[in-house]
């Protein structure tokens, strides 16, 4: 299988879906032929025609629950001149793929299309249920074409007890022990504008006017170098725990000791267990001869699952305590999401690492920044959705800074690696 996803990932690397426009059709219309010649019902279905998803289905012998493959298929920008090789080349060059979408994450499409074709192509079906492979537009920009389209306007169509998406799987060693994370859940979203006020004027006698720039300094300090009181929930504490650090009344404590053991992956589970502030915005003022009256900073802010705008606010209040003279409005919320850490697909999965891995720990991970999984944990309740594309020779300290970045590539070893992933535990789980 490893063959075939570096085949599918090289050709789908070749397709240049940058989001924005996307322009996905091509991409998906080669891709529905691939899943058409292998005996897979295809639908490609979209809000406008540039823009379809793929939905295929792979029927089983008798009802049961669905097993979802969800990728994307669009990506983030790329500046050529920055990179080594063309981002839209698809080189394999000393067993690694170049490309834009090599780790975010046409990758995972094509290690998930790998392992559909190699199960059609024996002749297996599943005994009871169906296997979905959906591949969705739009995920770069918030999925309104892509993943909320589908399951609002279709949601027969994509229904599913469980779902295999992007988010977690790297390998991340701590000390002598390898541990592969499953992203059980994702922070949610709660952006928010802080606006003050002054008195506008001609720019040549500032002191005739009251500048509101000035105003948002203090307030744009505070908020870089916050750090809220710490909010644990399940994923972390399960991660810590997993890795021999109890998260008990002081979870500082348990952070600082997490420090201590294993600083690089300490890097990666402080923003998980609290909300975090990352001032990106500011505007004042159309003219450079005219003191504005009015200016904004824009702040994305994250939140662990089950905290929500009250949560939000308290810590926003607590941050700036002491500053006055703001307003602040909410202009976008998402709660966080998450998906039990037990039950049948993860024990699929950690028993698939147990024989490809003998000695590696399966530990809950969450992801900072939100996927796809949201929509489909929103639309279906009872269906558990886990972020898992494991890579056991790129480990999560050497891909994540690939991910949106120059040089993006992968290992076909952990193309197959994922491959054979999906390939056992859609077996296991379907039968």
């Amino acid at each position: 299988m490893e063959t075939l996803a570096t085949e599918l990932l090289q050709e789908l690397l070749r397709f240049n879906t940058v989001n924005p426009p996307g322009d996905e059709r091509v991409a998906q219309e080669w891709l529905a032929g691939v899943l058409r010649e292998a005996g897979f019902e295809v639908d490609l279905l979209g809000s406008t025609p540039e823009r379809p998803n793929l939905v295929a289905r792979l029927r089983g012998h008798a009802e049961g629950p669905n097993l979802c493959l969800l990728s994307h298929m669009d990506t983030v920008l790329a500046t050529p001149s920055e990179w080594q090789r063309d981002p839209w080349s698809g080189d394999l060059v000393d067993g690694v793929v170049w490309g834009r979408g090599a780790q975010d994450m046409k990758s995972q499409t094509a290690s998930e299309v790998a392992a559909a074709l190699t199960l059609a192509r024996s002749g297996w079906r599943p005994a009871r249920g169906d296997l979905l492979v959906v591949c969705v537009v739009d995920e770069e920009t918030g999925g309104a074409e892509g993943a909320s389209w589908i399951c609002r306007e279709h949601p027969e169509k994509v229904r599913c007890a469980w779902v295999l998406n992007e988010g977690g799987g790297s390998v991340f060693p701590v000390g002598d022990t390898r541990n592969y994370g499953i992203c059980i859940a994702e922070k949610g979203v709660f952006r928010f504008t802080l606006t003050v006020r002054g008195r506008a004027g001609h720019a040549s006698m500032p002191g005739f006017a009251d500048n509101a720039l000035p105003k948002l300094a203090p307030l744009l300090a505070t908020l870089a170098a916050a750090r809220p009181e710490l909010d644990p929930t399940d994923a972390p504490v399960g991660l810590m725990r997993g890795v021999g650090i109890e998260v008990g009344e002081d979870p500082a404590a348990a952070l600082a000791e997490l420090q201590e053991l294993a600083p690089e992956l300490a890097r990666f589970v402080e923003p998980m267990l609290s909300v975090t502030f990352a001032p990106t915005m500011v505007q004042a003022g159309s003219k450079i001869n005219v003191i504005p009256s009015e200016a904004w900073l824009k702040v994305d802010c994250r939140v662990p699952p089950g905290l929500g705008e009250d949560d939000a606010r308290r810590r926003i209040e607590e941050a700036l305590a002491g500053h006055d003279g703001y307003e602040l409005s909410f202009d976008e919320e998402v709660v966080g999401n998450a998906s039990p850490p037990e039950g049948a697909l993860w024990d699929a999965i950690a028993g698939f690492l147990s024989r490809e891995d003998p000695g590696a720990r399966v530990v809950p991970t969450m992801l900072p920044a939100f996927t796809d999984s949201r929509t489909w944990r929103a639309t279906f309740p009872e269906c558990t959705a886990y972020g898992f594309f494991p890579q056991k020779d790129m480990t999560l300290y050497e891909m994540w800074p690939l991910v949106h970045g120059k040089d993006e590539r992968i290992h076909t070893s952990d193309l197959g690696f994922a491959a054979r992933a999906y390939h056992d535990i859609a077996k296991e789980l379907l039968g």
